[in-house]
């Protein structure tokens, strides 16, 4: 719902200069989608409350640092929250009836103040871990990040990559059948990479070079590689477990102080070699694609292949090597389910993580940091099912099932808004 209004109009003509009246575009689209979740947070912490308290445990028993529980009346805690709520819808309608945009922090404050009185009202009587339940939100999102961070290198430069999906397979079959042959986890890892690139090297070559459809390559590329990795498993892995699939796993290192931090430290600095990898390829990525002259070439082939091919860029090259390289920042993605986290492969066992990670970057507005921050969102939901199922929430399971998707659809469809992506993206460059 969107009206234009008139801004700085004058009443009468004040000279030969005078431009057009300036207009701004109002839109309530925040403040009817926040006023839809204050009605229904009402609903559930107020109208249908639950009484007890509940309790968020802020620390674990290794912390050298230990904080005290945080008790909450249940039903207390929603009344506020819910009236909280109010203010904030009320407040984003007041600024955008003035022509003010609705900041980002103000929305970030409403999510989290909601996300509390949903945790207070479905763990009544209960203790909900907080650093569990946000270490097991980044497990959970790590490669989710990397499939993102592929996702928005190759859209960046003008290629979509539907077969994330099929790279982070790849991924994690191989770099369980080498580190399990060798024993070396690192040698995993590149071999995860190496798979990562010939997936992306079929995708590119197909696309860029035969000019075929880049979608319909990305899909059937995810069924080949969901195929021809189940048919290995089946008949390679599963008899041969002992020897093919059981990868050591990468070894758990503290970095010293950082991980003493409460609540942070045991979730960002408790982790494995490829979390920390991935703390630097997100770092890397977004300067490399912002502040450097690589970066630079990579966008103006995404925007305008055919004036970056006029100033002397091979768009043809500048793509097939970005798309390899995006491959392989999704094969390190693979190898974090059998290296870091489950510690074999299973068949399928990406479970459609591609297609969350390529949600998280049309959600993430093909900026690296916004992508990392969707996939962390998408961790979080699937983690808070998981969480709230051991506590024995009155949620039934089912509809916790769905939330991690449900929050997918709901964050591409309703958030994202009129966001554009490279101009240039799934176009084919056919050089004149």
């Amino acid at each position: 719902m969107s009206t234009i209004a008139p801004v700085n109009q004058p009443t009468q003509p004040t000279g030969p200069e005078e431009g057009p009246a300036t207009t701004v575009i109002k839109s309530w689209k925040v403040p009817i989608i926040l006023g839809v979740f204050t009605v229904l947070g009402f609903l559930l912490m107020v109208v249908f409350g639950r009484t007890g308290t509940s309790t968020m445990v802020l620390s674990t028993s290794s912390d050298l640092i230990q904080l005290p529980d945080v008790l909450l009346p249940t039903l207390p805690t929603g009344i506020v929250i819910s009236i909280l709520l109010a203010g904030i819808t009320a407040l984003s309608a007041w600024m955008v009836q003035t022509h003010r945009k609705v900041p980002l922090w103000l929305i970030s404050v409403f999510a989290v103040l909601l996300l509390i009185g949903f945790l207070t009202w479905a763990s009544a009587d209960e203790r909900i871990p907080v650093p569990g339940l946000l270490f097991g939100s980044l497990s959970l999102a790590v490669p989710l990040i990397f499939g993102a961070l592929g996702g928005v290198i190759s859209e960046r430069v003008g290629v979509v990559n539907v077969a994330i999906e099929g790279q982070l397979l790849a991924g994690a079959f191989t770099s369980a059948i080498v580190a399990s042959v060798t024993q070396q986890p690192l040698l995993g890892l590149l071999a995860a990479m190496v798979a990562g690139v010939l997936v992306s090297f079929v995708l590119a070559a197909f696309s860029i070079k035969y000019f075929v459809d880049q979608v319909i390559v990305g899909v059937v590329l995810n069924v080949l590689v969901t195929g021809l990795t189940g048919f290995l498993f089946s008949e390679v892995l599963a008899p041969n477990a002992a020897t093919l699939n059981q990868p050591p796993k990468f070894e758990r290192i503290n970095i010293p102080l950082l991980s003493e931090i409460p609540i942070i430290g045991p979730v960002f600095f408790r982790q494995t070699l490829i979390v920390y990898i991935m703390y630097i390829a997100v770092a890397a990525v977004y300067y490399g694609i912002f502040h450097t002259k690589w970066g630079l070439r990579l966008r103006a082939v995404g925007e305008h292949p055919q004036a970056a091919d006029t100033v002397g860029i091979n768009v043809t090259g500048t793509r097939f090597w970005n798309v390899s390289l995006a491959g392989a920042v999704a094969g390190l993605g693979g190898a974090y389910f059998t290296l870091g986290s489950v510690g074999a492969f299973g068949k399928e066992m990406t479970a459609g993580a591609g297609f969350i990670a390529l949600a998280a970057v049309i959600f993430g507005r093909w900026d690296p940091i916004r992508a990392t921050l969707a996939a962390l969102l998408f961790g979080f939901a699937s983690n808070l099912q998981n969480v709230l199922s051991i506590i024995g929430s009155p949620v039934p399971s089912e509809f916790m099932l769905m939330l991690p998707y449900l929050v997918t659809i709901f964050a591409v469809a309703g958030l994202v808004g009129q966001s554009r992506g490279p101009a240039a993206s799934g176009k084919p460059y056919i050089k004149s």
